[in-house]
């Protein structure tokens, strides 16, 4: 059977519950993937895997069928605590090429730089695989026109999901996730 993905669509979701797993649950819920078994896989993109909408990707999977996915998620109870969970993404512009896809989580820092620092990750990764040398220390913007600069890379983008716990010993979870079809 040839398990590489044909399709992948993107997914977001926020939980809040008594306790972690509840939490988990819910943004399983939010997300409109609490009734796959998900399998968690590392971060390539595959060759001709071709982006859907959300809605087009639910319908084609059943429940309890077993979903690939690469999820970035984070969990915390302690009150006002703003947590931050992101994919990047990174393809090239040869469509027969593979690309990236990078899991960020992290509390503190702002949704915007959350996503940017996913999005950053993810092509940092494919960058070097092409040999194209990754601006340390240089400024985001300046990284993303030098990588479409190269010619390679086309496309970086970031989903991020983020929330603020609301109640003291309450649970929150956020998750973004990357959801493969075979």
């Amino acid at each position: 059977m040839d398990f590489v993905p044909k399709k992948v669509f993107f997914v977001q979701g926020t939980g809040y519950h008594k306790s972690e797993l509840g939490s988990f649950e819910q943004a399983l819920r939010d997300a409109g993937i609490e009734r796959f078994n998900l399998v968690r896989v590392s971060s390539i993109l595959p060759p001709n895997c071709l982006e859907i909408p959300k809605t087009d990707g639910l319908a084609q999977l059943k429940a309890g069928q077993i979903v690939h996915t690469v999820m970035s998620k984070i969990s915390s109870n302690e009150f006002n605590c703003f947590l931050y969970a992101s994919i990047g993404i990174a393809k090239q512009k040869d469509k027969k090429a593979y690309g990236y896809l990078s899991e960020y989580r992290f509390s503190g820092v702002n949704e915007k730089r959350s996503g940017e620092i996913a999005e950053d990750l993810a092509t940092e990764m494919l960058a070097s695989t092409l040999g194209i040398q990754f601006g340390l220390g240089v400024d985001y913007d300046k990284n993303k026109e030098m990588y479409k600069l190269e010619g390679k890379i086309i496309e970086t983008k970031n989903i991020t999901e983020t929330a603020t716990v609301k109640k003291d010993g309450e649970w929150c979870t956020v998750l973004a996730a990357a959801v493969f079809i075979l």
